[in-house]
């Protein structure tokens, strides 16, 4: 059982690289990433010492104070107002609702503190779980691209989900609910 206020989002630090490394390579989230290869620890430190210049935000998701998964927050376009989004809970045995819980904080950031009109998210065709979860949170599907990404040595398609300020504003209340029966 998870409480809307056990969970936050925080920037991430370097203290959590190491933690955050290991979980980006594990086969359980890198399966569903759309890159391919290992990531050594100086890639690593060159994209978190790259974060401050980027329009892009990297957040630890804490749940009772417990850094337990990631919300990156990429393509921040300030003339049109929107950006992309990914995430990933590092952590295995996680309470029900977890997942939905950072969801939820993740857009709150993305909505009310940075403002934003348009959130777009990219997932596999195949990662069934992540689309359901879009879904869930009030995202639409806007299309499907056709063997876009080779992934394993294989074209995937792609499916692209969108989230509108607007909507989430309405649907926010449902997810809250949706929480406190967790």
């Amino acid at each position: 059982m998870v409480r809307l206020t056990a969970g936050k989002i925080r920037p991430i630090n370097e203290d959590d690289l190491q933690m955050v490394l290991a979980w980006r390579n594990s086969e359980r989230i890198n399966r569903y990433m759309f890159s391919n290869h290992s990531i050594t620890m100086a890639e690593h430190r060159r994209w978190f010492e790259g974060l401050a210049a980027a329009e892009r935000f990297c957040l630890i998701f804490e749940l009772n104070n417990r850094a337990v998964g990631v919300v990156n927050i990429t393509e921040l376009d300030s003339y049109d107002n929107k950006c992309s989004w990914g995430f990933y809970l590092g952590e295995t045995g996680l309470p029900k609702g977890t997942g939905l819980l950072m969801g939820y904080h993740g857009l709150q950031f993305i909505f009310a503190e940075l403002g934003i009109r348009k959130l777009g998210s990219k997932s596999f065709a195949f990662n069934k779980n992540s689309i359901h979860y879009h879904q869930k949170l009030g995202f639409m599907e806007e299309g499907i691209l056709r063997q876009e990404c080779k992934k394993n040595e294989v074209f995937e398609d792609v499916v692209l989900l969108a989230l509108f300020k607007e909507k989430w504003q309405q649907h926010r209340l449902v997810i809250e609910n949706i929480l406190l029966e967790c």
